[in-house]
């Protein structure tokens, strides 16, 4: 099967700029795993006594929404709303999580406080910008029968007033089959798009959805297969996928690579990367289905949504850390 090469002229350019101005009139709601990721940075300048390890000086501490609350700020970014539902912990970090992602813009109305839970945090090391270590604190098991109660009971208006569903599925207990299944039904049911960002473990779980969007070691994992970045075998995975799945599309992200998206008739069409120079690719997977998304919700057709995807991170992989991208930033990339 061949490959269609994709680069955008005149014409796609002004027509995803149209996109991009309706973003402000669009509602995305992200359900999934929310988590806190913090950062401690310092210097180290000797190596402990006590065991072979880096004596770290801390000089800063850093928190900012991870997982699924990444992908909610990212949204937020590109000027559309958004809401979460999640769960979060009776905790100091839940606490945090809850208070950044009002801040940023993200609606939390839909945060469900399960007082047996941890929230899920990744406390990240960094001296002379080496990550020294990462420690978790989190719940994997999944939801009580209560908690999950509760988001169902949300899902039916969440969906009603939002124009596009993100499922960020990052394997720490929140979309388990029946919340995950009924996510999907009720958006099919009101014709609202669907974009998920999987967990390998979960993927036939995904059947039915608008887009799935793994990158190239999710992919193979996903489908249960070696990795193998040949062409061919990137063109049988991905029309694998959206036959096991009975999605409309697939967008597998593949880093320097560009990205291929996949759907049910005609050619891979294959995406060149956008990035000039890439500094940090940290989250950028979370800014592609964010513009995704929000294309989809502004009414735009699977390849124009996945060309601004493309744009939105080769603009956030030029910046460090982990970044978002801005509408006036996504305009002037695409005069």
């Amino acid at each position: 099967m061949g490959v269609t090469s994709s680069r955008t002229t005149a014409a796609e350019n002004s027509r995803l700029r149209r996109l991009v101005e309706r973003f402000p009139a669009k509602s995305v709601l992200v359900v999934g795993d929310l988590m806190l990721d913090r950062y401690i940075r310092g210097h180290a300048d000797r190596i402990s006594p006590e065991a072979p390890v880096p004596v770290v000086r801390v000089s800063e501490e850093s928190c900012i929404p991870g997982g699924a609350g990444n992908v909610a700020v990212n949204i937020a970014a590109l000027g559309g709303s958004v809401s979460v539902l999640g769960v979060i912990g009776p905790d100091e970090a839940g606490a945090q999580l809850r208070a950044l992602l009002s801040s940023r813009g993200v609606a939390v109305s839909g945060l469900i406080q399960d007082a047996k839970r941890l929230t899920s945090q990744k406390c990240r090391v960094i001296a002379e910008r080496q990550q020294v270590v990462r420690y978790d604190s989190e719940t994997r098991e999944p939801l009580s029968p209560q908690t999950e109660a509760a988001l169902l009971n949300l899902l039916p208006r969440a969906v009603e007033t939002c124009s596009a569903v993100v499922l960020s599925d990052y394997g720490k207990g929140v979309l388990r089959p029946r919340l995950l299944g009924a996510a999907v039904r009720w958006a099919r049911r009101l014709s609202r798009p669907v974009a998920v960002d999987p967990k390998p473990e979960h993927f036939r779980l995904y059947r039915g959805v608008t887009c799935v969007t793994p990158n190239l070691r999710e992919a193979f994992a996903g489908m249960r297969r070696e990795e193998n970045a040949s062409l061919e075998a990137v063109v049988a995975l991905g029309s694998d996928i959206v036959r096991l799945l009975g999605c409309r599309s697939a967008l597998i992200t593949r880093g320097p690579d560009g990205m291929s998206l996949f759907g049910r008739n005609g050619k891979p069409r294959h995406i060149p990367t956008r990035a000039r120079e890439v500094f940090d690719v940290s989250g950028a997977g979370d800014t592609v289905i964010a513009a995704l998304a929000l294309a989809l919700a502004a009414g735009a057709r699977i390849e124009d949504a996945a060309a601004l995807a493309n744009h939105a991170a080769g603009i956030v992989v030029g910046k460090l850390g982990t970044a978002t991208c801005s509408p006036a930033e996504l305009l002037r990339e695409l005069r």
